[in-house]
């Protein structure tokens, strides 16, 4: 099966049917190989994806999106809404009702009050939560009863589905995490790599950046599922090693994001033990400017926070000529072919919010050096590299570890250099790259250089919390533990005025002509350099049914229905 079948469709899927499963466990086990490798499971301390989605098998949320982009109740009895009284006529606060007879895996029930807690974990003032955005505008959550949560906004929110929706806004257990407030929240170790949860899985065994040994949860409310008993969840190597151990070897049942040329995919399927899956979501490789200081010779804590402006980074010239020089369409080339697009934007999906604004299908070197020469940016030494304000244009340009961003890396490198600007590069293992650890000073939110490129993505099919990540208070910093999307550091009163405007806005249309402005004002202020919109691409064995890749949620968001097949 080629490349550009998969990709012409929205979604590429095995084994579609539901399975009629004899028995809890009775298909053994089932091998994934996420090349990035977990290095916690509670997605509130990580913005990684790779945490988000091994966490997805043990903790969920209350909704969440489906294949089509659909949003479906998960550990609800319906999606609220205007209609069904679930939400309210002003719009100001939506009513969840918990679906009976949930159990945790310890057994005891799923309460709303494990739901409010979750709330207040997220949002405690002395802590740093990774999806905080979700809880914009919230100003309480109440608990009428053991089954009913009440979400109240500060205003009319018409879309209110930003808390306990989709994977990155699952629901914690108020025993076991109740000690893990604020501040002590990255300390407790055992909570977050052994979370109890509602999920088809229970951790048995976690070893960060390494192997995640799981098995079926005895209290999963399906009694007739998950077929496996066990699941062994490696981490680490790289893609092409996890694509080989699923469509060659036949190792592993399931590899993840295998961000390899297509020629290298198409070799690998014809190994015959496996096939690659692919659909387009909103997932795009952009290069983060960094907003802030990331010299090591400022002191610790206030080194890439707004304490300190970056000096040139934030000048339109700069970043607009770093933008004109690079070869977009020969990057797609390069890295993706078929399972990549040029674009422009941050949010190129769904296509009601791909802005049309920008064209950068077109390298422009000789317009690069003229915007920056125009601008009095010049090389007064003769090095080669340009100056601005006797500061040499030298910046270190940081990616995690993967052949087609160290390729991307070294052809960028050329470009800039072209330009005057040199790049020192730097790889770092993705497992420390997109980890939560606030003492690492190699995660991407700690941001110690002054780009970055990596690629993420949303729940579902609305980006108003995506959006909210460069608000002005979301950047990371010393007191938030470094959590936070705003990997960036940008600030604008009008981006955060706009943004509160998105979420008063009713009406698809309306929604998406402010979705596009605040694309825009991102891209146009420097915020990012926008690369590639990528096709997300994993492969399952030919004996492995069920899968349903999932581009709006969770790649795993239905593992529960995963079997084995002849």
């Amino acid at each position: 099966m080629k490349l550009k079948t998969l990709l012409m469709g929205a979604i590429a899927t095995s084994a579609m049917a539901p399975a009629a499963f004899a028995e809890r466990g009775s298909d053994g086990n089932v091998s994934i190989i996420y090349w990035q490798a977990p290095s916690i499971m509670n997605p509130f301390l990580s913005g990684g994806t790779k945490d988000v989605e091994a966490a997805s098998m043990v903790i969920e949320p209350l909704a969440r999106y489906n294949e089509t982009g659909e949003l479906v109740p998960w550990l609800v009895e319906e999606v609220p809404t205007v209609e069904n009284g679930g939400v309210s006529e002003d719009l100001t606060s939506i009513t969840w009702k918990i679906a009976p007879g949930i159990k945790w895996s310890d057994g005891t029930d799923f309460t709303s009050a494990d739901v409010k807690f979750t709330y207040e974990y997220c949002t405690d003032p002395e802590g740093g939560c990774a999806q905080v955005t979700k809880f914009e505008g919230v100003t309480s959550v109440e608990t009428p009863d053991d089954m009913t949560v009440v979400v109240t906004f500060d205003k009319p929110t018409p879309f209110p589905y930003g808390p306990f929706v989709g994977g990155e806004s699952p629901i914690l257990q108020a025993a076991q995490f109740a000690d893990c407030m604020g501040a002590k929240a990255p300390e407790c170790t055992e909570q977050n790599f052994n979370p109890i949860g509602t999920g088809p899985f229970v951790v048995t065994e976690f070893r960060p950046n390494d192997v995640i040994t799981l098995k079926a949860n005895d209290n999963y409310r399906d009694p007739a599922k998950p077929a496996f008993a066990t699941v062994t969840f490696k981490g680490g190597g790289d893609a092409n090693a996890a694509g080989r151990a699923v469509m060659e070897t036949g190792e592993f049942d399931y590899a993840w994001n295998l961000q390899l040329a297509p020629d290298v995919i198409a070799k690998m399927e014809e190994g015959g033990k496996g096939k690659p899956v692919a659909g387009f979501g909103p997932l795009v490789e952009r290069i983060m400017l960094n907003q802030t200081n990331a010299s090591p010779d400022l002191p610790e804590g206030e080194r890439s926070t707004r304490a300190h402006p970056h000096p040139f980074l934030s000048e339109p010239a700069v970043y607009k000529a770093m933008s004109m020089a690079i070869d977009r369409p020969l990057l797609v080339e390069v890295g993706y072919g078929q399972a990549g697009k040029v674009t422009c934007n941050w949010v190129p999906a769904p296509a009601i919010f791909n802005s049309d604004t920008f064209d950068c299908s077109t390298q422009d070197i000789e317009g690069a050096n003229k915007l920056l020469d125009d601008a009095g940016f010049t090389d007064t030494d003769g090095d080669g590299v340009r100056e601005v304000n006797g500061v040499p244009m030298k910046i270190l340009y940081q990616t995690s570890t993967n052949a087609v961003r160290q390729d991307f890396q070294a052809l960028i490198k050329d470009w800039w250099r072209q330009i005057g600007i040199e790049a020192e590069l730097r790889n770092v293992d993705s497992s420390v790259f997109f980890g939560g650890d606030p003492g690492s000073p190699d995660t991407f939110q700690k941001f110690y250089a002054d780009v970055e490129m990596y690629a993420n993505t949303f729940n579902g099919t609305d980006p108003q919390s995506y959006l909210g990540n460069l608000l002005c208070d979301k950047a990371p910093r010393p007191e938030t533990q470094w959590q936070g999307e705003n990997i960036t550091r940008f600030c604008d009163e009008a981006y955060d005025a706009l943004h509160a405007q998105l979420a008063e806005t009713a009406g698809s249309e309306e929604r998406a002509k402010i979705g596009k402005q605040l694309n825009d004002m991102a891209v146009e202020q420097g915020a990012m350099i926008p690369l590639v919109h990528r096709g997300r691409l994993s492969a399952h064995a030919n004996t492995l049914g069920g899968v349903v890749l999932n581009v709006w949620d969770s790649e795993l968001w239905n593992v529960a229905d995963w079997h084995r097949i002849d």
